[in-house]
Parts: structure tokens; C-alpha cells; sequence
């Protein structure tokens, strides 16, 4: 399953959503990554075992399932979660790629593979389309958290520092 979409971060056509800044959009993606049970409620626990320049190795825990994964930062960019295959789990990554179409808007394209060939998604379409939709909500609630955490000024550099 190949899957993307967009969240629009800022309209300036609406000034009922309050705008956020690219560097808050980044903090806040980057705290995903780094406290992802802020942004996954199912999620009991996350260890990050390694850190390097722009990347870190993870462990999550769910119950007795426990996955790893790598996250790839690229600064004020992209955040690229890569799972290798592991036990029952196929290798799959979601990458989250802020964009700016123009000066005043933001968006974050979110990007998903499971990594399955043309075949094996045509025999999982109906399944697929179930997860699909669980993936856009779960992004959705991304960016509220991401926006309720700006609000409150967590997501600003003197706070983070």
C-alpha cells in the first residue's frame, strides 16, 4: 500500500486557525518522534536505544508486540520513519515532509509504504482502505496535538531549551 496526503497548517484565507511557524511545525514533529506516547494513546512505551546526528533507533511497545524502527531528521524538512521486517511485521516507512507552496502557507505531506508489491495490495485493497483512514485520522491528531502544544508555548525554542 502506497498512500499520501496533506494537512493544511496555515490558510491565510482563515483566520479562525491560528498559524503556526515552520519551526514550531518542526518541534512538534520532532516530539512525535522523540515522545511518541504524547501523540499515540495505545502506545505503553517508547525507548529510543541509540541517537546520531539526525537519526535515532527506537523500541515501542504495545502490549507483548514490541517494533523497532529508525528515525531520519532532516532539519526544518522531513521526519522518516523507517521499519525494518521483523518476525510478522514487513518492512514499511511514513515520511512526514513539511511543505510551503507560497509564503503565508503550511503544509505536512504525509507519506506511507508498507512495502508490499502491486499484488499483494490488490489482494489486501479492502483491507488497505480500513488503514488508510486510520492513518488519516491518527495524522490529523497529530496536528491538533501539535497545534494544542503551540498554543501552550511548549513547541517555542526558550521553552525547549
Amino acid at each position: 500500500m502506497k498512500f499520501e496526503h496533506l494537512i493544511q497548517i496555515n490558510d491565510p484565507l482563515n483566520p479562525l486557525i491560528d498559524a503556526l511557524t515552520r519551526e514550531q511545525l518542526w518541534r512538534g514533529l520532532v516530539l512525535r518522534a522523540e515522545s511518541p506516547k504524547l501523540f499515540v494513546p495505545h502506545l505503553d512505551e517508547c525507548t529510543i536505544d541509540e541517537r546520531a546526528s539526525g537519526s535515532m533507533k527506537r523500541r515501542l511497545r504495545y502490549g507483548e508486540l514490541v517494533v523497532g524502527d529508525r528515525v531520519l531528521l532532516t532539519p526544518l524538512q522531513e521526519v522518516r520513519y523507517e521499519v525494518p521486517e521483523q518476525g510478522e511485521i514487513s518492512a514499511s516507512s511514513l515520511t512526514m515532509t513539511i511543505e510551503t507552496p507560497s509564503e503565508h502557507t503550511l503544509f505536512v505531506r504525509f507519506k506511507y509504504d508498507d512495502g508490499h508489491d502491486a499484488p499483494t495490495d490488490a489482494a489486501n485493497a479492502m483491507y488497505d482502505e480500513f488503514r488508510k483512514s486510520a492513518y488519516q485520522e491518527a495524522d490529523i491528531d497529530t496536528i491538533r496535538i501539535v497545534r494544542e502544544l503551540a498554543a501552550a508555548g511548549r513547541l517555542d525554542a526558550s521553552y525547549l531549551n
